[in-house]
């Protein structure tokens, strides 16, 4: 909210009213303006956030809900035979969460360079994991009599050289051992930016904020940046096997991190392993939750806890097969739930007569691949594959970044390789052509399908806080309530009218105008003239505005520190996803009550007005709700596809219902709400900052 000078007005004479001050505080507050310029920030001159914490203990309780019932179905597992059925179960959940996966198109491999040192040799690979799209790769082989030789797949974390960074440490030290190791940049990093500008620099930033920003939109196809992830990694072991020199009885996967992500999933879907040590990763989903841990798109499984899927799935999909979990004492990745899952999983290794295959190092550093985890690795990848009895690390020098470069710039060129967003770009027009035009009775269908709503929608309990003035809303008196649409989940109402009321509404006149705020109606009550004015004309109407869960007055204060783009819309939309309950149907499912609870109080006649973010459930809620006889859009999203179709731009992944694109697009909708005397009042692109026609 803009801290102007009549919202600094407006909000002292809340604060008056709000600890029993007369209403003349309030005009001598408005004479005397400079001397109240000590009021501090945050206490008179900010709306109301009441429920700043209900989103996040709206998803721990159901998150330890998941949890529990996931850890109580693991450990009454008793048999071989049922831990046995337990796995093919969860990797067929697996690859419905992780996939579709493309069909392998030829690697295409390319050598553009080769360092020859003392112990191995150093190849420079680019091989396409997709038609045109190109990963960048050493490959370590040791210098040995010809012998086919055990391998390792190295993922990265979150360096900028990803690759040529301190990942050498174990790439190096294992060839040194005897092993084969490639070690692959994953998107976003080392040469692999998807939005490159000169000087191997990115538009967007690399790593986290890359891996975000590329991987949000995927969802509108029914892709998601885990499952981009982990394709490279299999295209990885693809090549690996591909070469002469790797005997494929023997193929392990290592990484630390992002790296230790992409182990982890890996895990699950690649049989082809037959040993694994994610580093600094494995914990529970509940302790991340928890903990505030607000993590990559890549590392989100979509779907995942639907499927009462944790860290320990992937992992027991591998089962009886040898796995290192590499954990710090001081790490962010809480070590507790490393040890939960460790635990799980020795139940779960010691069915199949295989407990001494998982094992557990936690060092006492902080978070990161530390030399003592390093080794324990080589003394547990050796134990398997017998090639080596040297666990240590030899003393040795890295590579100079730009000696393992794979291109001359340091960097794939649009013309070599195409980025995730031209691959979603053709794949959105793709879909847009098979799927034309959706009828009315489909589009409804899908609308209950794609935002996951029941099929009744109850008239909510609510309670009504102190009525209070506010002369700078389009009418002066407040009625503010709370609806709660489900256990724990309150959507602020306010009834805006020309005479105080305390109590519960009443439906005179039969008609309504319900406001569907865009950010915190407070704010936008009094600066949105466009707002204000559309409100005032509704003069024969009784007036109600809403700020949907997770807005305004019930904001979650969660920390997120990463500086990515409406970084808490990004944590909840990706649980929320994680459920299979995308935040946007979310907010429609609260709308859809709230106009029934409307009705329930005899408004029969609902005019629905919203705003930025507020269109997309206002849409939505319009198209199946009977009542509701007009709709009008300011700053509504133009399509889903300028998102999927566009390079940059400018909504939280929170409004992107998955999968959406298979099954209608927001034209659909507007289409279908012309016959509810549809007006839109501009529309937001891609960029949400130009109006299309």
């Amino acid at each position: 909210m803009k801290n102007n000078r009549r919202n600094f007005i407006k909000w002292s004479g809340l604060s008056g009213f709000g600890i029993g001050l007369a209403p003349s505080f309030v005009l001598k507050a408005k004479a005397e303006e400079p001397s109240l310029a000590h009021i501090a920030e945050g206490e008179a001159n900010k709306p109301p956030h009441r429920l700043p914490t209900m989103i996040q203990d709206y998803y721990i309780k159901k998150v330890r809900k998941i949890s529990k019932k996931h850890s109580d179905r693991i450990y009454g597992l008793k048999t071989k035979k049922e831990a046995l059925e337990y796995q093919a179960e969860i990797k067929n959940k697996i690859k419905d969460c992780l996939g579709p996966f493309p069909e392998k198109n030829p690697l295409n491999p390319v050598i553009t360079g080769r360092l020859e040192r003392e112990a191995y040799t150093v190849e420079k690979v680019i091989f396409e994991s997709r038609p045109s799209f190109k990963v960048t790769a050493n490959l370590y082989i040791p210098k040995n009599n010809g012998q086919p030789m055990p391998a390792v797949l190295g993922t990265c974390g979150h360096a900028r050289e990803a690759k040529s960074s301190a990942y050498q440490y174990f790439a190096q030290s294992l060839a040194r051992k005897g092993y084969v190791v490639l070690i692959i940049d994953c998107v976003g990093q080392g040469e692999r930016l998807q939005y490159p500008t000169p000087g191997r620099k990115s538009a967007i930033k690399w790593g986290v904020t890359e891996h975000i920003y590329a991987g949000n939109p995927t969802t509108l196809v029914g892709d998601s940046m885990a499952g981009w992830f982990v394709w490279d990694a299999i295209r990885g072991i693809d090549y690996l096997t591909s070469r002469p020199e790797v005997d494929p009885r023997h193929i392990g996967v290592t990484g630390n991190s992002g790296g230790g992500t992409q182990t982890t999933w890996l895990c699950g879907l690649e049989p082809r392993l037959t040993m694994a040590a994610p580093s600094c990763f494995v914990t529970t989903i509940r302790r991340n939750l928890e903990n505030q841990e607000v993590q990559d798109a890549e590392q989100y499984v979509l779907k995942g806890l639907a499927k009462d899927l944790d860290h320990f799935d992937f992992i027991a999909t591998m089962a009886p097969k040898p796995v290192m979990l590499i954990t710090q004492e001081k790490d962010f990745f809480d070590t507790r739930g490393t040890q939960e899952t460790f635990e799980m999983l020795q139940h779960f290794y010691k069915l199949l007569g295989a407990e001494e295959n998982i094992q557990l190092f936690r060092g006492e550093d902080y978070h990161g691949y530390h030399q003592p985890a390093r080794e324990a690795m080589y003394g547990f990848f050796n134990q398997v594959t017998k090639i080596s009895n040297d666990g240590k690390e030899p003393d040795f020098e890295l590579e100079k970044d730009e000696d393992l470069w794979c291109t001359p710039e340091g960097q794939l060129s649009k013309s070599e390789s195409l980025t995730i967003p031209e691959i979603l770009k053709n794949k959105s027009i793709e879909i847009g052509k098979k799927r034309g035009k959706v009828s009315a009775s489909n589009l409804k269908k899908a609308l209950v399908e794609v935002l996951c709503l029941p099929e009744k929608f109850e008239v909510p309990d609510y309670r009504i806080y102190r009525g209070r003035k506010e002369t700078l809303f389009p009418r002066p008196y407040v009625t503010d309530m709370f609806v709660e649409t489900e256990p724990g989940i309150h959507n602020a109402v306010y009834r805006l009218t020309e005479e105080n009321i305390y109590s519960r509404p009443h439906g005179s006149p039969k008609k309504a105008i319900l406001y569907v705020s865009h950010l915190e109606m407070d704010d936008e009550l009094i600066n949105d003239e466009k707002i204000r004015g559309i409100l005032s004309d509704h003069a024969d109407q009784a007036i109600y505005t809403c700020d949907l869960r997770g807005i305004g007055q019930t904001q979650p204060n969660t920390h997120v520190s990463y500086s990515i783009p409406y970084n808490r819309e990004y944590f909840y939309g990706m649980l929320s996803n994680m459920m299979d309950e995308p935040l946007i149907g979310k907010r429609t499912y609260d709308l859809l009550c709230i106009l029934n609870w409307l009705e329930k109080i005899d408004h029969t006649e609902i005019t629905i007005l919203g705003n930025g973010w507020g269109c997309q459930p206002a849409t939505f809620a319009s198209v199946l709700n009977k009542n509701v006889k007009k709709v009008i859009l300011k700053n509504a999203l133009s399509s889903y596809s300028d998102i999927a179709e566009s390079t940059f731009y400018n909504w939280p992944v929170s409004a992107f219902p998955m999968n959406v694109l298979h099954h209608f697009d927001l034209p659909d909708c507007y289409r279908e709400l012309e016959r509810k005397n549809l007006e839109i009042l501009g529309f937001w692109g891609a960029e949400a900052d130009q109006d299309k026609k």
